[in-house]
């Protein structure tokens, strides 16, 4: 008996984890207190962490990041002893670094730095996915409330575009990347802005390219709807650095209603394609876009 009580009283002496959460590559994350020394390699997690209040506990961030500041400019094929320098306790990361630099994950867990790998695929995904940035900061109500604002203000959204009919709605074809001619998973996080914003996805069809939010459709499928596309859409940036004349000027696409019609634009792919709250922002661009204010009439 002497020995089961000393045995239990161990047990409740050794330090118990605050909070666990298992991430995107399906990695159990045991920690025993909020991190606050934390490299960002993606800059929605950089955008999220900044909403949270977590902004002074960023020591870096990738090099492309639009929030960088003065922070450290990083890369996830630097080696590690670059990141080490900076002692974070967290590395956030996202599936497509812990697959393609395993070396860096595991030399950055052997000098006891955590790496949590993050991506919501669909919108679905939002909520576990900032609840979560919220437990590994110790901003759970911060993430609770930006969770409720976002969903308050997409029901606000949705619920203009669905006072306008279905057959009323532009068909709108939505790139992603125009070299490779494809669109987006019809689950995506673009589909979800397109059709909150009330257009209706002219390539429902478009198969996805593995986990990703992108969908493979090809030239010869897209003009056989060239008469069912309203508007095209092609979301600007790094993945696709597009311009208005190049589609215009695609072999080809005069065959398109849109492209006949001139009704071909760009968005901001940080406002499409990021799980932030910054995709309102996106929702509202494209809802401009396709529901142009008239312009008011000129005075006799």
């Amino acid at each position: 008996m002497r020995f089961l009580l000393c045995f239990f009283a161990l047990l409740l002496a050794l330090p118990c984890p605050a909070a666990e959460l298992t991430d995107s590559d399906g990695k159990r994350i045991a920690f025993e207190k909020p991190f606050t020394r934390i490299i960002s390699l993606y800059p929605a997690h950089t955008e999220n962490l900044v909403a949270l209040g977590c902004e002074e506990r960023i020591v870096g961030v990738g090099g492309g990041d639009p929030l960088r500041g003065k922070r450290p400019a990083l890369r996830f094929q630097d080696d590690p002893e670059r990141l080490l320098a900076l002692k974070p306790d967290l590395v956030l990361i996202r599936p497509m670094i812990s697959r393609a630099y395993p070396n860096l994950v595991q030399r950055l867990e052997e000098n006891g730095v955590a790496v949590v790998s993050l991506q919501p695929v669909t919108q679905e995904d939002l909520d576990a996915y900032w609840l979560a940035l919220g437990r590994l900061t110790g901003r759970e109500d911060a993430a609770r409330e930006m969770t409720a604002n976002f969903r308050r203000r997409v029901a606000e959204l949705r619920a203009e575009a669905e006072a306008i009919p279905r057959d009323k709605r532009p068909r709108v074809y939505f790139e992603s990347i125009h070299r490779q001619m494809k669109t987006f998973a019809p689950d995506s996080m673009a589909m979800f802005v397109l059709e909150t914003a009330g257009g209706v996805n002219a390539a429902p069809d478009a198969p996805q390219v593995r986990e990703t939010n992108i969908a493979a459709y090809g030239k010869e499928r897209l003009l056989a709807r060239a008469n069912a596309i309203d508007v095209y859409l092609a979301q600007k940036g790094r993945m696709n650095p597009v311009t208005v004349e190049e589609i215009l000027a695609e072999p080809g696409f005069e065959a398109i209603r849109a492209i006949r019609g001139k009704r071909v634009f760009l968005v901001d792919e940080a406002l499409v394609s990021r799980p932030t709250p910054g995709l309102i922002a996106g929702i509202e661009a494209i809802h401009r876009i396709l529901y142009p204010e008239p312009e008011p009439a000129k005075q006799p």
